[in-house]
């Protein structure tokens, strides 16, 4: 018997993610698949038939990341592949649906690897950003639940099953209503940022500056991200002044850097500690001339998500928290910071800590205030 909350699950993502038109080209990416997700590709693919696109599949199987990363030569490792760059510049529609098993897969890649396929697609990436900017690519990235996300964010797979598609309205009626009453709330809470521009964070792990002269905040209501539930914006790229240390380790690629600390002056990381995989830290900084720099700045709004999994792709998302990222900024926010990598970090904000918008008070202990 199929599960009614992944054929919602599927509405959702090719109806509101994607809107998914006549004639689109569009790719559905598994990266990595396992076997338990082919439901969702399916349901997926079935949507996107009914809605008149053309659907091409693209699945990656859990192990071939890690035998690419362990067996390829340096040549090997920066060809690039001519299906994802035929998608990133050329398709109407990237849905990304990860998988996996193991978490933890990558963690004992040698990161200088690593950055050697992040400077290969490093063009590529921004050709992907800009045209996702001026609307010619509508993408998506999210999850099929499994028991390794589950014990990752020490729950049950029945429990974590909950709290993933109840975060993503999959077990509503009618989500797509739910959708539009978080874009209502959203929108209030932009336009309070709108003519601002400077920003100063304090609180236990922040003591913070940047400016956001003319920079957009943009809501986030499921169109880029399941689950969803934030706003954001690109700061000005040489503003960011002071120091933060983020509440929870900071995963990129599946290594844990714990304790993470980073001191900014003129907008450039000039200081980085961590407690756990500093060397990762240090190296991932130095990938590239943006990655020393903010792309993001984000508000988590998603009252749904009340605790940390390990995933930013829930985590950012924590009503309460703050997170900024390293690296490449989105284009329709303002930014023009370019980089290999994003890597969202996350900051607690719900004790004892406040945002000031050009000297007034809008945020306290989590929460927007009056």
């Amino acid at each position: 018997m199929s599960d009614p909350k992944i054929a919602q699950f599927a509405k959702i993502i090719v109806q509101h993610s994607t809107r998914v038109q006549p004639g689109d080209k569009v790719a559905i990416r598994g990266f990595p698949l396992t076997a338990a997700a082919t439901p969702l590709i399916n349901a997926v693919t079935e949507q996107v038939l009914i809605a008149g696109g053309h659907p091409h599949l693209l699945m990656t199987p859990p192990e071939y990341r890690e035998l690419l990363y362990n067996n390829a030569g340096e040549e090997q490792l920066s060809y690039i592949d001519p299906f994802v760059q035929m998608i990133m510049e050329d398709f109407d529609v990237d849905i990304r649906i990860t998988s996996t098993g193991n978490t933890k897969a990558l963690a004992g890649v040698d990161p200088d690897r690593l950055n050697i396929i992040r400077s290969t697609y490093y063009d590529l990436l921004q050709t992907w950003f800009q045209r996702s900017a001026e609307g010619k690519l509508r993408w998506l990235t999210t999850r099929f639940p499994t028991s390794a996300y589950a014990q990752e964010a020490e729950m049950s797979l029945e429990e974590y099953e909950h709290f993933f598609y109840s975060s993503c309205f999959a077990d509503l009626d009618d989500p797509i209503g739910a959708f539009e009453k978080m874009a209502a709330k959203q929108d209030e809470i932009v336009k309070r940022f709108q003519g601002g521009e400077e920003l100063v964070f304090s609180g236990p792990d922040i003591d913070l500056s940047l400016s956001i002269k003319d920079r957009a905040f943009i809501p986030c209501i499921g169109d880029n991200n399941l689950p969803d539930g934030e706003i954001f914006c690109g700061p000005v790229e040489e503003s960011a002044e002071g120091w933060v240390r983020f509440s929870f380790p900071c995963i990129y690629l599946g290594t844990e850097v714990e304790g993470v600390e980073l001191e900014f002056k003129s907008g450039k990381v000039v200081g980085a500690r961590a407690t756990k995989n500093e060397a990762y830290l240090r190296k991932t900084l130095e990938v590239d001339e943006g990655a020393s720099r903010l792309g993001e700045f984000g508000i988590g709004l998603n009252a749904a998500i009340d605790r940390f999994t390990g995933s930013m792709l829930f985590d950012e998302k924590i009503a309460g928290t703050i997170h900024f990222a390293l690296g490449a900024g989105y284009p329709e926010s303002g930014s023009i910071n370019k980089s290999s990598i994003h890597w969202d970090m996350l900051v607690d904000m719900r004790e004892d800590s406040q945002i000031e918008l050009d000297g007034n008070l809008i945020y306290a202990d989590g929460r927007f205030v009056r």
